[in-house]
């Protein structure tokens, strides 16, 4: 059984270690940690353990950004990506999402396609010869808060 769900402080060491699993020799603990303790990250656990998970947040000119997507390889292809994604969404609190991959990721361009992002641009020389594909996915507004009644008129 696969759940969605806000990270939890017990999460973080399992987050981690999958993300050294998958990218080896890539530190990002102090990211994941701050990224953890400001209630940004959500969890696809199968059976109870974390197997992938998303950090987004208002890093991109102050518009909400999947700054981080990671499934472990045994578990692709099984909707879990896509369940990340749509957290994403339901915690953005701008009309816009974005996110980036590199142009070699075809895996993510598809799943972008798919979840109805469209390319907006990108960014050369982030890593050399592999540019960097800006995504943006139009959402809903965002609702307002409701006016205050001051009781005056």
């Amino acid at each position: 059984m696969t759940i969605i769900e806000r990270a939890s402080s017990q999460d973080f060491l399992h987050i981690c270690a999958l993300d050294e699993t998958v990218h080896a020799g890539a530190s990002r603990r102090r990211f994941i940690g701050e990224a953890c303790a400001h209630g940004r990250v959500a969890v696809a656990r199968v059976d109870g353990i974390v197997r992938g998970f998303v950090i987004a947040d208002e890093s991109f000119f102050e518009q909400f950004f999947v700054r981080l997507l990671l499934v472990h390889p045994d578990f692709r292809r099984r909707g879990l990506a896509s369940a990340l994604m749509r957290a994403a969404e339901l915690d953005c609190q701008t009309e816009k999402l974005f996110t980036s991959t590199n142009q070699s990721n075809l895996p993510m361009q598809r799943l972008c396609d798919r979840l109805g992002f469209v390319k907006c641009g990108y960014i050369e020389n982030l890593d050399e010869g592999d540019p960097e594909l800006i995504y943006v996915k139009l959402l809903a507004p965002v609702p307002s808060a409701p006016p205050r009644d001051t009781g005056e008129e």
